[in-house]
């Protein structure tokens, strides 16, 4: 009998875990829980463990298994759990989470004792090739992480990057509505050049301040709403000059906010919402 708490940030939604002192295949549980129809349904589970080096320790699975290197609504989501759940009091307004990316700082917003929304630390974006991986022909590390990648019928015009975890993004003038993000994602995810896979993005640039975005995940699929995603396409597009330093992402499932600091950190706000408690012995008690 394993509780947990399943929860959602923009319609993107995780199944968190208190995984402490508990011994499971976490990447089979992933697989199992995260089916729609047979298991909880969601975009993955969260799972706290002790840390050495931080307050607390976060690692996140895929629907299909693998384990993720970070999720910035994962982490959103995971804060109010740890949180709202009392795994850990916070001391600050903050509170440090070692992930698969390192440690990220996190700002809850609470209300009547529960986490309502949370900002988080995302890092420096990187456009060094060797670094998001990419492997594209005569690529050089001082180059533009940008090319022309053909996939079916598309001349996809693609700005890679990392933001803990690779992504490719696709600035276009079509309408993000009526691509067809699932056949092309499916292809773009597993292709040649990136051998870690990535994460697709396609991007409508609407303003200065404000980007539509649909997002296909890496182990995942269509999701209706990604942190990592919203701050990669966000970043790309000031990347390319089309965005100011305070970016509101539009996504199927709500919008996130995007900014960066005098650093370049890159922060990512948005919702953190509990949805339902449950007991897992293979179906929801």
């Amino acid at each position: 009998m394993l509780p947990f708490v399943k929860l959602q940030g923009a319609g993107n939604d995780y199944i968190a875990i208190d995984g402490r002192n508990k011994d499971y295949d976490w990447n089979q549980l992933s697989i199992d829980m995260s089916k729609p129809a047979f298991g909880v349904g969601s975009d993955g589970i969260l799972v706290v463990f002790d840390s050495d080096i931080s307050d607390i320790r976060m690692r996140i699975y895929n629907p299909d298994g693998s384990e993720a290197e970070i999720s910035g609504n994962g982490i959103r989501l995971f804060t109010k759990f740890i949180i709202d759940e009392k795994i850990i009091i916070p001391k600050k307004d903050f509170i440090q989470i070692e992930t698969g990316d390192g440690i990220k700082t996190v700002f809850p917003e609470i209300v009547s004792n529960k986490v309502i929304s949370s900002r988080v630390e995302m890092g420096i974006p990187n456009f060094i090739p060797s670094i998001i991986p990419i492997n594209v022909p005569n690529m050089k590390d001082s180059d533009p992480p940008k090319f022309s990648l053909k996939v079916l019928d598309y001349n996809l015009e693609i700005t890679c990057l990392s933001v803990g975890n690779p992504h490719a993004v696709c600035i276009m003038d079509e309408n993000v509505d009526d691509f067809p993000l699932v056949e092309v994602g499916t292809l773009v995810e597993k292709h040649s050049y990136f051998p870690n896979r990535i994460n697709f993005e396609i991007v409508n640039i609407i303003s200065r301040k404000k980007i539509r975005a649909r997002i296909f995940e890496r182990g995942a699929g269509e999701t209706l709403s990604s942190g990592t995603g919203s701050t990669a396409s966000a970043s790309a597009s000031r990347y390319n000059g089309f965005v100011d330093d305070d970016v509101e992402v539009v996504l199927d499932g709500g919008s996130l906010n995007i900014s960066w600091d005098k650093k370049d950190m890159a922060i990512l706000e948005g919702p953190s919402v509990e949805v339902f408690k449950g007991v897992w012995s293979n179906q929801i008690i």
